[in-house]
């Protein structure tokens, strides 16, 4: 899936809003992404299912996990294109965990699908968590990654949030936060 087509479904579910906006990680923004607009369309959510999932078919993904709340519908879309299980974490006391007596073979090959990344935060606790509990994360996937425009860096290649971890979001854009 091409990145102007995931611009496009955003932008005509009304899922990409511009403005000013207070985000979740505390930092303020000329953008908003409300992906639960077109996620809410099942034939679109299973197009952007299909084009995270096409980026991992070669990975031998077991399990794919997301985040609750933004991560829970694209994380299952993209396992039924990948033909695995749908996990979703919950924070609890203020800390990711799955709950709802999800259980994984440690060594299962785990990947993280999340709807917006702005900081990386809320993966990577995911990720942190599964490692955890034994299991290889394989990397993170998006719609879309809001990435950072920094003073000298090329916004076609920012830093990944998640390091040597592979990253592979739809949509890149860089946003002012």
């Amino acid at each position: 899936m091409e990145s102007a087509e995931v611009r496009r479904l955003l932008e005509e579910t009304h899922a990409l809003l511009n403005g000013h906006f207070l985000l979740a990680s505390g930092k303020h923004s000329d953008k908003y992404f409300q992906c639960a607009r077109v996620l809410a369309s099942p034939a679109r959510a299973s197009l952007l299912g299909a084009g995270i999932g096409g980026k991992w078919a070669d990975e031998s993904i077991d399990a794919v996990f997301g985040p609750a709340i933004g991560g829970i519908v694209i994380a299952h879309e993209v396992a039924r294109y990948l033909g695995t299980p749908a996990y979703y974490t919950e924070r609890e006391e203020g800390k990711m965990r799955l709950r709802r007596g999800f259980t994984v073979d440690p060594g299962a090959r785990a990947l993280v699908v999340e709807d917006v990344v702005t900081t990386g935060g809320s993966a990577q606790e995911v990720v942190d968590l599964l490692k955890e509990l034994g299991l290889e994360v394989v990397g993170v996937s998006s719609i879309v990654w809001r990435s950072p425009e920094t003073a000298g860096e090329s916004p076609a290649s920012p830093a990944s949030p998640f390091g040597e971890l592979k990253f592979r979001p739809l949509l890149t854009i860089p946003t002012e936060a």
